[in-house]
């Protein structure tokens, strides 16, 4: 292969301070862009864009990042009193990304956020509100708890047996729609999901960018230098 896959991660828009400025950002936290190197690929960022999905031809894999709760007028529900205000930009080019990503084959990573938004993308729908506890306790401090997998690309990958992962969530998915979920978490909430009819297609409720294991991101980039080779 003559070229590092290139990896487009959605980005967040916030407000962010650096030095004398103020400004509003696309920005992503660098573990993302650190675990898409480490496994071999090339890191670029995405910012949101509704207008059309054509910067999937640009790249050879996507990441959905983590952030806010998704818009429950996404998949026909009253917005529980937790849920965070809708970002609707993101919303709406994320999960244009998304049905282009599926339309193309193209290898397809969600992370947290990115697993809720692909289930979303097939017709499923969310928990909006968990309990204390496994997923969140503490805000800014994640949680360690067990993942069970069951089968799929998720057990191929990281084995079948319990192993321990991060959790900063008070959202999961509830019906996963098209998708097949392939991990849950020590009380049951889904955290995995994937698209059975696609290369490689997993949404994953934790966090692996910040974990020591790269697996799923080596994974996303051998996938993605396939998808270079078979279109020649």
């Amino acid at each position: 292969m003559s070229r590092r896959p290139i990896i487009g991660i959605t980005s967040y828009v916030e407000q962010a301070r650096w030095g004398v400025w103020d400004f509003r950002a696309s920005l992503i936290p660098y573990a993302y862009v650190e675990a898409v190197r480490a496994a071999g690929g090339r890191a670029v960022l995405l910012p949101p864009d509704s207008v059309d999905d054509d910067v999937l031809d640009a790249v050879d894999g996507l990441i959905v990042s983590g952030g806010v709760d998704v818009d429950p007028a996404r998949y026909g529900a009253e917005p529980h009193p937790s849920t965070d205000a809708p970002q609707v930009d993101r919303d709406a080019g994320e999960l244009l990304l998304i049905h282009g990503a599926f339309e193309r084959d193209l290898p397809l990573l969600g992370v947290c956020r990115g697993a809720q938004l692909m289930a979303v993308a097939r017709g499923g729908t969310l928990i909006q509100d968990l309990p204390l506890g496994v997923h969140r306790e503490v805000l800014g401090v994640f949680n360690q708890h067990l993942v069970k997998p069951v089968g799929g690309l998720v057990a191929r990958l990281l084995g079948d047996a319990e192993f321990k992962v991060n959790a900063h969530h008070h959202q999961a998915v509830d019906d996963p729609g098209a998708l097949v979920v392939t991990a849950r978490a020590e009380d049951g909430v889904v955290e995995a999901v994937e698209d059975p009819t696609k290369p490689f297609a997993v949404g994953v409720q934790w966090h692996p960018e910040l974990l020591d294991d790269r697996r799923l991101f080596v994974a996303l980039v051998e996938y993605s230098g396939s998808s270079i080779r078979d279109r020649g």
